[in-house]
């Protein structure tokens, strides 16, 4: 649900290491927190590393789904293309100790 006063985000950023994964098409979700919940369906996105800002591709968003990081399971792993234990690792070391967590599905345009 997009509050009136937040704005439906034009831009997204993933660290670098992502980028090739995102490109290939093997990397159809990412998990975010709060602060990134208001990607709305049927969006697109400018996507740039978040080291360099460096402007990589476009995304289309498919939706955002809210969950528990507890709920986090293999097939969110999949399309992370990780293992469900890199996965809560990453999410650990970039949001530690958080729970509310958001599942935005997206596509790559072409």
């Amino acid at each position: 649900m997009l509050t009136p006063s937040a704005t439906i985000p034009t831009q997204m950023t993933f660290f670098s290491r992502f980028e090739s994964d995102i490109l290939a098409g093997k990397k159809v979700i990412t998990i975010r927190d709060e602060s990134e919940k208001n990607y709305q369906p049927n969006s697109i996105v400018e996507v740039s590393t978040l080291e360099e800002g460096r402007w990589f591709c476009r995304l289309k968003i498919i939706n955002v789904e809210p969950i528990q990081f507890d709920d986090l399971n293999e097939f969110h792993a999949q399309q992370e293309n990780m293992t469900l234990t890199e996965l809560k690792q990453v999410i650990s070391d970039i949001y530690p100790g958080i729970k509310q967590l958001y599942v935005i599905h997206y596509q790559l345009v072409e």
